[in-house]
């Protein structure tokens, strides 16, 4: 199925029709549309086959902290009134007692927007399709994430995020796009690029650390990478 643009056509249901006389405002979200549908098609065609032998995200462990991220957002809900006195020990009761990541998340699904929430286990493909899309936070970046970048720029944070992996794979796809990283600590980030690696984080890594490797198929594409300020060593 392939969108037609410029002119009306006597089309299939389903298929997007673009003016190119139409104002840019009415339009783009129509471009952005057919931009995301062919980059997950093209993602879908090129998606190695998946990891083996990986806990999925919502089976991850839980930790601690994640149970006290938890605990504060169910705290505030009843403060403000939005769940009870008995909601909220019942929430708190499933939440000590919870070991994955998967029985966490749901504690707090009816209580904050998605992009709010204090866990995120969304492992989709991340696009920017003529805009800036961001994911960051407490979230747990597959073993192997395809990232798509056209006219835009795909913003990915992972100085609090959950690696399923200690080798995690970028399947970067940029055309007039860019792939901006930022990184805590100890985490190497390398780009594979028509059979070069080069090493795109300055500062030196622990033997063993975990390593993110941006395999990229680019035109007109840009990877960056943010670190954290380097310590002054102490004299």
């Amino acid at each position: 199925m392939i969108p037609a643009y410029g002119v009306e056509r006597n089309l299939p249901p389903g298929d997007i029709v673009v003016d190119v006389n139409e104002r840019a405002g009415s339009w783009l979200p129509k471009l952005q549309e057919v931009g995301e549908r062919l980059a997950e098609e093209f993602v879908s065609a090129r998606r190695p086959p998946a990891a083996t032998g990986l806990p999925a995200p919502s089976e991850l462990r839980a930790s601690d902290a994640d149970r006290e991220r938890i605990a504060q957002v169910l705290q505030d809900a009843h403060a403000d009134g939005r769940i009870t006195l008995e909601e909220l020990e019942e929430r708190l009761g499933v939440l000590y007692s919870a070991r994955t990541l998967g029985d966490l998340a749901g504690l707090t699904a009816d209580l904050l927007p998605a992009d709010q929430q204090p866990l995120n286990l969304d492992g989709r493909p991340v696009s920017a399709i003529f805009k800036q899309e961001q994911r960051g936070g407490r979230w747990v970046v597959p073993a192997e994430l395809a990232v798509t970048a056209m006219f835009g720029t795909t913003k990915l944070d992972l100085r609090d995020a959950i690696l399923q992996n200690r080798r995690v794979v970028i399947n970067a796809t940029l055309v007039f796009g860019g792939l901006e990283i930022q990184v805590p600590e100890d985490l190497e980030v390398i780009r594979v690029a028509k059979g070069k690696t080069v090493r795109l984080t300055k500062q030196p890594t622990e033997p063993g650390a975990p390593v993110v490797e941006v395999r990229t198929t680019n035109f007109a594409g840009e990877v960056k990478v943010k670190e954290p300020p380097r310590r002054k060593r102490r004299r």
